[in-house]
């Protein structure tokens, strides 16, 4: 599992990859994350917006913005944490992702967190190297 932690809110992934809505003879992988927000410190923060760099291993990039995290904004008070699932596919059997939350603090004062950098890694890899 990676994690990051920025003014005291830590941000930790884990990842798996769908064999199952993946077509590997299509070049189309799946992989499923969730990403856990814990809230160590004393402010209660809401979280407003979502920035991702997705880059495959061809190193093709692709930017994702928009509010809050499926559908949500979730308010976290201190010692609150809040997780949630989604996925990305890509044409390639490996990449990664990293990015930022927009984080608003009650005095309406928004910062940026870390979202640590993970790799998204398919069996199929090593077989399409040989």
């Amino acid at each position: 599992m990676n994690s990051a932690t920025t003014r005291d809110i830590t941000v930790s992934v884990e990842t798996a990859f769908i064999e199952k809505d993946s077509d590997p003879d299509n070049q189309y992988f799946v992989w499923a994350y969730r990403i856990s927000i814990e809230n160590k410190g004393a402010d209660t923060v809401q979280l407003m917006s979502r920035h991702w760099v997705i880059t495959d291993a061809q190193g093709r990039v692709q930017e994702v913005n928009g509010a809050g995290v499926v559908g949500e904004q979730p308010v976290l008070a201190p010692g609150a944490k809040y997780s949630y699932a989604s996925g990305t596919p890509l044409q390639t059997p490996s990449g990664f992702m990293r990015g930022t939350y927009a984080m608003r603090l009650d005095d309406g004062k928004e910062f940026d967190i870390e979202i640590p950098a993970f790799s998204l890694d398919s069996p199929h890899e090593h077989k399409q190297l040989h």
